[in-house]
């Protein structure tokens, strides 16, 4: 099953200095279809307008993946760290029994990112932050693990739950694959730019696909294209 969900039928609020639009219900906006996606909890795409940001607050038991589309984010907590993670690159703050926060655009345009929240397998562990550059050529035409916690991924971000953030970039007519280990699994995929079918169901930029019951799916690019996609466990 795949289920198209175009950018117009997402839930969202613009607040001036921030666009943010909705994949799952967040803050004001509440879908009972919408809560989760097996333990993926939230995907916000967020534009941010130069010289503002999310002020200092806190969070607890999450995992918070932020994936840069334009310009930078720039990090602040009270753990001392502090950090620029430009486009194309990520950062993973794991919240643990709690971490508070401050994410600005400090550059001279808008700054877009996916700001990706999944549930934990651990609770109340030690918060961490941490930022890993990706270029863009190592994902040509094949998914690249971004952050993960499943068997087997290394030298990527650190997640404390059973799921994966990959990315890839397509060239117009191009096609890449992914396969899940189980139909059990639950696949949420975001286009970044371009234009693209999953599964023969055609995706526009800023659309999402709900992917569940398929073990293997095929991203044909119709035009040059950035993918996001989360492979996420149900939750237990």
């Amino acid at each position: 099953m795949i289920e198209r969900r175009s950018l117009d039928s997402l839930g969202g609020a613009n607040h001036g200095w921030l666009d943010a639009k909705h994949h799952f219900s967040f803050a004001d906006y509440h879908d009972p279809k919408r809560m989760h996606w097996g333990s993926l909890r939230v995907w916000n795409d967020d534009a941010i307008q130069p010289g503002s940001g999310f002020p200092p607050h806190s969070h607890g038991d999450m995992e918070i993946i932020t994936y840069v589309r334009q310009g930078a984010i720039t990090h602040e907590d009270n753990l001392g760290n502090k950090g620029r993670t430009p486009a194309g690159d990520v950062q993973v703050m794991s919240a643990g029994s709690g971490i508070t926060h401050a994410e600005y655009n400090l550059e001279p345009g808008v700054t877009r990112i996916f700001q990706i929240w999944i549930i934990p397998d651990r609770r109340g562990e030690k918060p961490s932050w941490g930022s890993q550059a990706f270029p863009k050529g190592d994902r040509a035409g094949a998914f690249v693990t971004l952050a993960s916690g499943m068997a087997g991924d290394h030298d990527v971000l650190p997640l404390r739950t059973d799921a994966r953030v990959l990315g890839a970039t397509i060239q117009a007519g191009d096609s890449v694959e992914y396969h899940f280990a189980h139909a059990d699994r639950y696949g949420y995929l975001v286009l970044a730019t371009g234009a693209a079918s999953v599964n023969g169901v055609d995706l526009r930029q800023q659309d999402g696909a709900a992917i569940h019951g398929e073990t293997r799916i095929r991203i044909t690019a119709s035009e040059d294209t950035e993918v996001v996609l989360v492979d996420a466990a149900p939750l237990p």
